[in-house]
């Protein structure tokens, strides 16, 4: 069957020639320019014939216009009577939303249940699911897909760090009632404007399949496929490098914003930010007190682990962010029992870079505390928390392996 024509499928309008993409962004309410080629990029992502997709996950409060942005995405990549939906309630009607539609829209989000950050990261790389087929106790019925998908909510939805590196994150700013306009209006106004601005976004895509083969990366991000693709469409809009500019800044930002709401991660940040190296097993590290003394009336609240083996699995869910800020963690057996150890290392440039953001002078180290990489010392009570940054390194050593851009 070459043709399917689901329920609420709505026809794409006739592409016209001559159009801009600039004029796109009027429609949209956005912080800054960045934003803008990232939304161009992701569009361009999804007129790919198959993934993997990044997510865009829009963020801002009330009457930052994040479901009318939504609904004007939706309708120039696939328009539907229904364009923007709530979360599925279990896997099935996920797949099965996607086998009838082709960009996933859900609006007004309020979290991401486990389960369901799980699902759309296979979702976005190309998944599979199966069930039993009806009537029958022996045959089953295979969804299988790849779909772009966009999410939106107040705060941000996606905390997983795995979904989270796969994901373009946007933060709208309120609308001033000045600056208002019904939407009716703003509708109009885009209909009339929708036919230019797809026209444009072909080009564009023209221009990148022609130039697919030619296009080199010096450093490849964690979406390959999409920084190859976007780069290869955007000297059509803007000049080369303007989106790896806009995208490495975006990935910096979603890290610092991952590990600020980790807590284990956000422990580990705290304290290597005063020492090059830590070892010792993970009940060691899960009763440091750096981050636990002020924090046990509300350690359910804060997420912070409720067992060593728990910690060590969240360390593990860390690893990417955290050694994109120069800290390495590995993971061995030693000894004839084969004790779990967890050795922790930073950089020399992470360590003079966050010792000075820590505070005006870091905080001091206890007497007699041994920080050789083979040591092993518990941490209860030794490093007392403080309001840390990140701040950004010169030196190429310390560099981003995925984004290209150098950290603290």
């Amino acid at each position: 069957m070459r043709f399917r024509r689901p329920a609420g499928m709505l026809p794409l309008p006739v592409p016209q020639q001559g159009g801009s993409i600039e004029s796109l962004n009027s429609f949209l309410n956005l912080a800054s320019r960045d934003d803008f080629v990232l939304i161009v990029a992701w569009l361009l992502a999804t007129l790919r014939s198959g993934g993997p997709y990044p997510l865009l996950a829009i963020s801002g409060e009330q009457g930052s216009a994040k479901t009318v942005l939504s609904k004007l995405l939706k309708a120039l990549i696939d328009p539907n009577a229904a364009p923007v939906r709530s979360l599925s309630r279990e896997e099935r009607e996920l797949m099965i939303a996607a086998k009838n539609g082709y960009l996933l829209a859900f609006d007004n989000l309020s979290g991401l249940p486990v389960w369901l950050s799980d699902a759309l990261y296979r979702l976005a790389s190309g998944g599979s699911f199966a069930v039993r087929q009806l009537y029958s106790d022996d045959e089953e019925v295979l969804f299988e897909a790849a779909r772009p998908i966009l999410l939106n909510g107040i705060e941000e939805v996606i905390s997983r760090p795995d979904l989270g590196d796969r994901a373009i994150f946007l933060t709208l700013a309120p609308i001033d009632e000045v600056q208002r306009l019904p939407e009716s209006e703003l509708w109009r106004e885009f209909e009339i404007a929708r036919p230019r601005i797809l026209g444009a976004l072909l080009d564009a895509a023209v221009h990148g399949l022609r130039a697919m083969g030619r296009v080199h990366l010096d450093r490849l991000p964690r979406m390959a496929d999409f920084a190859l693709w976007a780069a290869a469409c955007e000297p059509a809009l803007w000049p080369a490098g303007t989106f790896a500019r806009a995208y490495g800044a975006n990935r910096r930002t979603a890290i610092e914003g991952m590990i600020d709401a980790d807590p284990v991660a956000a422990c580990v940040r705290e304290i290597m930010a005063v020492r090059s190296s830590w070892t010792g097993s993970a009940a060691e590290l899960w009763r440091a007190d750096a981050y636990r003394s002020s924090h046990d009336l509300l350690s359910e609240r804060t997420g912070w682990p409720k067992n060593p083996r728990a910690l060590a699995g969240r360390l593990r869910r860390a690893q990417t962010f955290l050694r994109a800020l120069g800290i390495d963690i590995a993971f061995s057996r030693e000894g004839r029992a084969g004790s779990r150890i967890i050795r922790i290392r930073a950089t020399q440039e992470n360590i003079v870079s966050t010792v000075s953001s820590v505070c005006d002078q870091p905080a001091p180290r206890p007497a007699g505390d041994v920080c050789d990489d083979d040591s092993r010392s518990d941490l209860v009570g030794r490093y007392p928390m403080g309001p840390a940054c990140v701040t950004t390194a010169d030196d190429a050593d310390g560099a981003d392996a995925n984004a290209g851009l150098h950290f603290g």
